[in-house]
């Protein structure tokens, strides 16, 4: 085995490090498929703004897509971790082929039964007769791209997991890059507008999922992809599903808040605060997301010692997801709170959108410190295949607290911010209990496990 990828041996910070810079990179420019878009499409000369809800309303369909993509690469990806750590390597490639498997056959499933349900579906997350044109231009295209989506991003996991971040990075890299260069092109000198982001982003992640294939079926990938290891298997599926859950609810429930948002938000306000939400969903994932990085990095380091029984080295690698999450969580909070307006003007340069959209952030982004605590216990349970433990509370913070004060806070008197307090709200209770929980129940596993282990 490669002493680059035996996470028990060395420096538990230097391996979390080494895999979270690449994948944080990775994950960013990953980002900047659906991120390049909103942007281009927020500064459309006389449009920008219903163009922007427009995309908006896709954002629930996207995340059922990234759900489902979690579901098995969130799954495969921990399992394989732990069986390579354990030293059953022919397992782990089962596991890795069965994943594949199961990615390919979603999300041929998926994008037929959005094409079939697109109009009910978009007017059900809170479409206009004005905005509907621009989100069905959008997902007419997109949709086609699904199987792309789904492989490139799943199986990419697995090269991560391997230890492999920088080429993790690479892959995802070249597809950004490409929509990046190309949605000008299509938006703007074809003059495709929304459909035009729609073909460069499809065009972009074949090439990604191309790149991830051929590592996974070369010479220098420590787990080979191959027929064989194809069909799938019902235990080993039920396994990966087990686990994934977590990762499935937590994007799922996403696109329950969003759907939820969205409707109340047309309800209780007008398209431009569709807008203004989507604005501050691409703002918090940007901010956010090297805290998440970081904690994603954690994870197949803490699978594979929890394979190899190193029960010390996980402490460590916690305390040291939390102490860097937090401090990073709160400092981007004070920079969100000083400085609103140059992100949402980076996203639309609307003046209404920008007028509304300052005091909507504050309320939205108030505590966004405690975001960290809840990356951090959901990937120490899901790195330790505890996978009941991390779709509660995946469930707990989105479908418990936010859905219900989403709906329920506009109609009790708190208006259209009713929907941003949300948010906040349930960063703190979600993350507070999530964190304490896995703080618990990770003393009392290790405890019993080192007195099992000694007896």
């Amino acid at each position: 085995m490669d002493n680059k990828s035996d996470f028990s041996k060395g420096s538990i910070y230097s391996h979390i490090l080494q895999l979270a810079i690449p994948m944080t990179i990775a994950q960013l420019v990953q980002m900047l498929y659906s991120v390049v878009d909103r942007i281009y499409i927020g500064h459309l000369p006389g449009t920008s703004a219903m163009a922007l809800t427009g995309l908006g309303l896709t954002f629930p369909i996207v995340s059922l897509t990234a759900a489902f993509t979690n579901l098995f690469a969130t799954g495969g990806a921990p399992l394989a971790s732990i069986a390579r750590g354990a030293g059953k390597d022919d397992e782990a490639e089962r596991i890795m082929g069965n994943t594949f498997s199961m990615l390919l056959i979603t999300s041929l499933v998926l994008m037929l039964a959005f094409y079939s349900l697109m109009r009910p579906l978009l007017f059900l997350f809170g479409a206009s007769e004005v905005t509907y044109p621009y989100a069905r231009d959008y997902l007419m295209i997109y949709l086609a791209g699904t199987p792309f989506v789904l492989m490139g991003t799943g199986m990419n996991s697995f090269i991560n997991a391997q230890g492999f971040g920088k080429t993790g990075m690479a892959t995802v890299l070249l597809g950004a890059v490409a929509n990046i260069i190309l949605d000008p092109v299509f938006i703007f000198i074809f003059d495709m507008g929304i459909a035009g982001a729609a073909i460069a982003s499809v065009a972009s992640q074949l090439l990604s999922a191309a790149f991830v294939i051929s590592f996974l079926m070369g010479r220098r990938t420590l787990m080979r992809l191959r027929l064989s290891i194809m069909r799938p298997s019902l235990p080993t599926v039920r396994k990966i599903t087990g686990l994934g859950l977590a990762g499935f609810i937590m994007q799922a429930s996403n696109g329950a808040v969003q759907i939820a948002c969205t409707s109340t938000l047309r309800i209780f306000g007008s398209d431009i605060y569709v807008g203004i939400m989507t604005v501050l969903n691409s703002i918090r994932d940007m901010v956010s997301l090297p805290a998440q990085g970081l904690t994603d990095a954690g994870r197949p380091v803490i699978g594979y010692n929890y394979g190899a029984r190193e029960f010390g080295r996980i402490r460590k690698a916690i305390r040291f997801l939390t102490a860097i999450g937090v401090t990073y969580m709160l400092i981007s909070w004070l920079i969100l709170f000083l400085f609103p307006e140059p992100f949402i003007h980076l996203f639309s340069s609307d003046p209404e959108l920008l007028g509304k959209g300052v005091g909507a952030m504050h309320i939205y982004f108030f505590g966004f410190f405690m975001m960290a605590l809840q990356f951090c216990g959901q990937t120490v349970f899901v790195g330790l295949g505890k996978s009941h433990q991390a779709i509660f509370f995946s469930i707990f913070r989105k479908i418990v607290i936010v859905v219900p004060l989403t709906l329920l806070l506009p109609r009790l008197g708190a208006g259209i911010n009713g929907v941003f307090i949300a948010e906040p709200i349930s960063n703190f209770i979600g993350g507070a209990a999530c964190y304490l929980t896995m703080l618990i129940y990770t003393r009392r596993l290790f405890r019993k496990e080192e007195a099992a282990a000694s007896a």
